[in-house]
């Protein structure tokens, strides 16, 4: 069976989303958690990478570390972008989202991968 995505929330998305995928059995980590917040873009792909964790994030500077890491051929655990107008009035969608994501997405399926939520 295929393994289920670990998150990483980057430092900016709220933590009610976090608890809301908890509550569905995802394993989530945050920014404030891992004692990360403020560090480079760059060094938060490489620890998510590293611990097999999907960022989530509304930074689009996320993207272009995306486009500069698959045009080095080299692998990153996947992003999930999240566009902040689309959530900012309604955090309840971006929990119930990202848990649809959840269901849906395998490990291997968000690697190399940057999903548009």
């Amino acid at each position: 069976m295929a393994d289920p995505v670990s998150f990483f929330f980057d430092q900016h998305m709220p933590s009610a989303a976090a608890d809301g995928l908890r509550r569905h059995g995802a394993d989530v980590l945050t920014a404030h958690e891992a004692g990360r917040c403020g560090l480079p873009d760059e060094k938060q792909i490489r620890f998510a990478t590293a611990a097999d964790r999907v960022v989530v994030t509304h930074d689009e500077d996320y993207l272009v570390w995306a486009a500069d890491f698959l045009g080095r051929g080299e692998a990153f655990a996947g992003i999930v972008y999240c566009d902040l107008d689309k959530y900012l009035k309604r955090p309840g969608r971006l929990t119930r989202d990202l848990v649809t994501l959840y269901g849906v997405f395998t490990t291997d399926d968000m690697r190399d991968h940057v999903e548009y939520l």
